[in-house]
């Protein structure tokens, strides 16, 4: 079992999964997750914040059972995402008495997506408390982060925030509280540049709703706890701040490897004009890799051959990620070669309709690259640099 005490009357009660490797069919874990769930015992109630993913409910009973407990009398869900809410229908059987906590715009979501008889409900509304005699815990709303209903708890008397999915990282530990800061912060940047970067607006304003709590501890739904909040409450601002870094972000994929040179010539001149590179062989990367090079990166240059008159689809799958997780890019532009034909430009652009991006003309060429070809990467790499000094765009150095 993986019961761990937080503070006094307060536990860790939820689940280690070491062993998964994707979520929502969709996103690589390389390291695993958690799916946390705690216990708060007061002197009159008791109430169980999250459950887990349903495929770990039985270490959640168990965990329940090892504490003793008996009798619950509050279960809150902060968010209707199953991952979180799986377990609740058992757990509600279970405890029979217990009333589940929740927003306004949960309760429909949780009654759509698990079928919870609606008189086992308790809405709360933005800033309520209950008391659980000698321990209350508030509710804030903090929408989009990364769902509309989804709220965060505050234990008062503990300083503790329970903040869901906000501030949390995919991250299988036996730590309780985070101990290889470099570890923890990619994997909370990874996992915010999968999930959070297209709600930066909404980050922001749930930042200044929970910047007058007093906080000793942060308690996300995914990863290690932070008993030095400041660490990550400080990454998000800067994350979510919508000014970008002199990084500009290269993916690509090569068939007979000319847009590989094209790539490599590309990567050589931003160097060399002072520009910070990342580049990705969509063939191998993980795509969370990726995600979190967008978080920061001021442009990207998407390297696509053409296949059938259209671009490689890797190179489409990765415009179309680039177009969902909506980062704060505001430059993109288009390499590659092709052997008879293309529409490779006018089929990526038509891909990225979510980004406020300026286009700097693309360097598309029949066939493998020439000396001309080069000297238009040159170009290309000058104009890239240019614009990111004229915006002042900060080093970037994480």
């Amino acid at each position: 079992m993986s019961v761990r005490k937080i503070k006094t009357d307060v536990y860790a009660v939820g689940a280690i999964d070491w062993d998964r490797r994707l979520f929502d069919a969709l996103i690589p874990l390389p390291e695993g997750t958690t799916y946390n769930s705690y216990l708060v015992k007061g002197g009159e109630k008791t109430m169980l914040i999250e459950t887990v993913d349903p495929t770990m409910t039985h270490v959640l009973l168990g965990n329940l059972k090892e504490l003793g407990v008996d009798s619950i009398d509050y279960v809150v869900a902060n968010h209707a995402e199953q991952d979180h809410s799986g377990s609740l229908p058992v757990v509600l059987d279970a405890f029979p008495m217990a009333q589940l906590v929740c927003s306004n715009k949960c309760k429909p979501m949780l009654i759509d997506l698990l079928a919870i008889p609606e008189e086992r409900f308790h809405t709360v509304e933005n800033g309520a408390t209950l008391e659980l005699g000698g321990k209350s815990l508030q509710f804030l709303y903090t929408p989009w982060v990364h769902w509309p209903e989804t709220m965060v708890t505050y234990l008062k008397e503990d300083r503790i925030l329970f903040s869901c999915d906000f501030l949390g990282a995919h991250l299988a530990s036996s730590d309780l509280f985070v101990d290889d800061k470099a570890a923890l912060h990619i994997a909370a940047k990874r996992y915010f540049g999968e999930i959070m970067m297209p709600f930066r607006a909404a980050i922001q304003n749930n930042l200044d709703k929970i910047s007058g709590l007093e906080i000793d501890i942060v308690a996300p739904s995914h990863g290690p706890l932070y008993n030095k909040p400041r660490t990550i409450i400080e990454s998000y601002r800067d994350w979510a701040d919508p000014e970008p870094k002199n990084l500009v972000v290269i993916p690509y994929v090569t068939m007979h490897g000319s847009t590989k040179l094209m790539v490599d010539r590309l990567v050589g001149a931003l160097i060399d004009q002072g520009v910070t590179v990342e580049q990705f062989d969509l063939t191998s990367v993980d795509l969370g890799e990726l995600g979190i090079g967008l978080v920061d990166a001021a442009t990207i240059v998407l390297g696509a051959p053409t296949v059938l008159m259209g671009a490689h689809p890797l190179a489409l799958y990765a415009a179309h990620l680039a177009n969902a997780l909506r980062p704060k890019l505001r430059f993109v532009s288009l390499i590659g070669s092709y052997g008879w034909g293309t529409k490779v430009v006018e089929q990526v652009s038509g891909i990225l309709t979510n980004l406020k991006v300026e286009v700097i003309e693309p360097v598309i060429v029949k066939g493998a690259p020439t000396q001309e070809t080069f000297a238009a990467l040159d170009r290309l790499a000058g104009e890239i640099a240019a614009k990111h000094r004229e915006n002042g765009f900060k080093a970037y150095s994480d």
